[in-house]
């Protein structure tokens, strides 16, 4: 990287902080905040290294889904909407950020992150596809650019305030909020007349978006609808800087106008959504008993779908409980009668892996992957049971079946260093190892793996370069991190 793209990736670190603490406050009012006003002028190699360095900052902000099945299906409804969009080439990636507050925002790179409360809020799947063009459009419209093109013209002291307002944010939450408040205050009319621009541009583009999808432009309108109410009691206490993506009644109006000039049809709600959605519904209940009553209660009501779904969460339940007699008995219920359907399979799958029983897992497993070969969440799966039932050869080869996509996420190098290490290689362990923590924002954690793979014996002259070089970029690395 040359030192201006350093001094921008800085920067543009400054504003990411502050989205991410504003993200804080949101969470605590259940304001939504759609879309993200950081941006800057780049070369294309140098936003995806801002995007990849974006990535992995948040994963040391918030908690990032790893459910290989929930990554699965947000990146492929996201997949489905890029292929419809001005910029169907662009590398986007799409994830899941386990937090109750209602939000979704667009990263410099492409990378679009949903909050599980977001999903949970939605009643189709249409409205988080709205959700998610939205936030596309920012990206195909360049707002990311075109936002730091008018911050660019802020004061140098306005910066330096920000950034100090930032570092103080790291010992007090409130008062870091604060300052940051105060320093917004000479300027916010601007950046909320900047933001709303790209707002409604946005929206505009977005519905174009979903009219070629398969998804419905009128969920846009209608869950802006919802968003207005689920604010609506906040008071006048709302800090200012929340206020710059306004969900207004205007607002509402121009996408209820655009969507009335699409012809109307029904769009039903995918299996896979009511699913995912269900799972994330287990998942983030703490009170087992309290989400077991809902889901009970939704075996009486409803289309035969809907109580097909509520038995799922229930299996889904038992096998968190640690119930396997009753997982075993409801997933092998729903397999047999849906048997084209992956989810139940390959919870049957999980049923046996978590109980112990490696053979009948593996088995289950391999059956899976034959009969989807382009699942990538049930391989991931098999890999993991591989490695419990000491298979480490392979596992490997499976590792290596997975797509170049799947294999850009963190768990995948997670994966191959357990694999080094079980086949008793730990200095491609270690190497591998650095890898994943480099992913999950953690570069001194990856240093110390490579210079624990550096001690290793017998190594390669080949890996050792690869050693080397590694290293020198992770001390560069962390040296920009510690300046920044």
């Amino acid at each position: 990287m040359n030192s201006t793209f350093l001094r921008r990736l800085c920067l543009i670190g400054f504003v990411l902080n502050v989205s991410v603490s504003s993200a804080v406050e949101i969470d605590n009012l259940n304001l939504p905040e759609m879309g993200d006003s950081a941006g800057t002028l780049i070369s294309p190699q140098e936003e995806i290294q801002l995007g990849e360095a974006f990535f992995r900052g948040l994963h040391q902000q918030v908690d990032i889904n790893q459910d290989s099945e929930i990554q699965q299906y947000i990146q492929t409804i996201g997949e489905k909407l890029v292929s419809q969009s001005d910029t169907p080439a662009y590398p986007f990636h799409f994830f899941v950020v386990m937090e109750n507050a209602i939000n979704a925002f667009a990263g410099p790179g492409g990378y679009i992150g949903v909050n599980s409360g977001l999903i949970l809020m939605t009643e189709a799947e249409s409205e988080l596809a709205s959700v998610m063009a939205h936030e596309i459009a920012h990206v195909t419209q360049r707002h990311l650019y075109r936002s730091y093109e008018a911050s660019s013209r802020l004061s140098i002291p306005m910066v330096a305030a920000t950034l100090g307002a930032i570092l103080l944010g790291t010992q007090s939450g409130a008062a870091g909020q604060a300052a940051i408040m105060a320093i917004q205050a000479g300027s916010v009319q601007f950046q909320i007349n900047f933001t709303r621009e790209h707002e409604e541009e946005a929206d505009r583009v977005g519905m174009q978006t979903l009219s070629k999808s398969v998804f419905d432009p009128r969920s846009m309108p209608t869950f802006f609808e919802r968003l207005q109410q689920s604010t609506r009691y906040a008071g006048q206490n709302i800090p200012e800087f929340l206020r710059t993506h306004p969900v207004t009644a205007s607002r509402i109006s121009d996408s209820r106008g655009r969507a009335e000039g699409y012809p109307y049809k029904q769009y039903p709600d995918s299996l896979a959504y009511q699913l995912i959605k269900t799972k994330l519904q287990v998942l983030l209940t703490v009170d087992n008993d309290e989400i077991r009553a809902l889901l009970q209660a939704r075996l009486n009501q409803g289309l035969p779908e809907q109580r097909t779904v509520a038995n799922y969460g229930l299996g889904l339940v038992a096998l968190k409980t640690q119930n396997f007699t009753q997982a075993e008995s409801i997933f092998q219920g729903l397999a047999q009668q849906f048997p084209q359907q992956p989810q139940y399979s390959s919870a049957l799958a999980r049923v046996a892996l978590e109980s112990s029983n490696y053979k009948i897992a593996l088995d289950r497993y391999q059956k899976l992957t034959t009969k989807f070969p382009g699942n990538d969440a049930i391989k991931i799966e098999y890999v993991g049971a591989l490695l419990k039932a000491g298979e480490p050869s392979n596992a490997k080869a499976v590792l290596f079946q997975l797509s170049q996509k799947t294999q850009s996420l963190p768990i995948f190098t997670q994966l191959l260093a357990q694999v080094y290490g079980d086949l008793n290689q730990p200095a491609e362990s270690h190497r591998y190892l650095a890898d994943y923590y480099f992913a999950m924002g953690e570069t001194q954690q990856a240093i110390l793996q490579i210079r624990l793979a550096q001690q290793m014996r017998n190594i390669s002259p080949q890996l050792v370069a690869i050693l080397h070089e590694k290293l020198a970029f992770l001390l560069a690395t962390d040296e920009q991190e510690r300046r920044r």
